[in-house]
């Protein structure tokens, strides 16, 4: 882990609420904290991944954001759920080679343009 936390900002605090605890749910991801129009996301009761309203309201550039996963069946749950709560896909759960031979992982475009990935690194199922 080279990252304690991330902060992005959204459009729609309500809209990437609701995406965001419904896709990250496979991967044992879910609401930890909610603070001055901010939701932390989190694992165990530590928040890591943040988002809400910026200051000028104004929402960055797209932004790239992977979640890790324990296994490939987490990476595929996270697809169909992201899915489910309204993304488009960016590239389903496969192998990707060019980043390693056990790169596993699955892309969807999310709330706000960003692109939405879960990855396991694991050899194996």
């Amino acid at each position: 882990m080279i990252l304690d936390h991330i902060g992005i900002p959204v459009s729609d605090y309500a809209a990437a609420k609701q995406f965001f605890a419904q896709a990250l749910a496979p991967l044992n991801i879910s609401l930890v904290l909610e603070v001055k129009g901010w939701a932390g996301f989190g694992r165990a009761g530590r928040p890591q991944f943040w988002f809400g309203h910026g200051e000028s309201g104004a929402v960055a550039a797209p932004q790239h954001i992977a979640f890790a996963a324990e296994n490939r069946a987490q990476v595929r749950a996270f697809y169909e759920a992201a899915l489910q709560a309204g993304a488009k896909d960016n590239g389903a759960p496969g192998i990707r080679e060019i980043y390693h031979p056990h790169y596993y992982g699955a892309f969807v475009i999310g709330p706000d343009g960003h692109n939405v990935e879960a990855v396991c690194h694991l050899p194996t199922e």
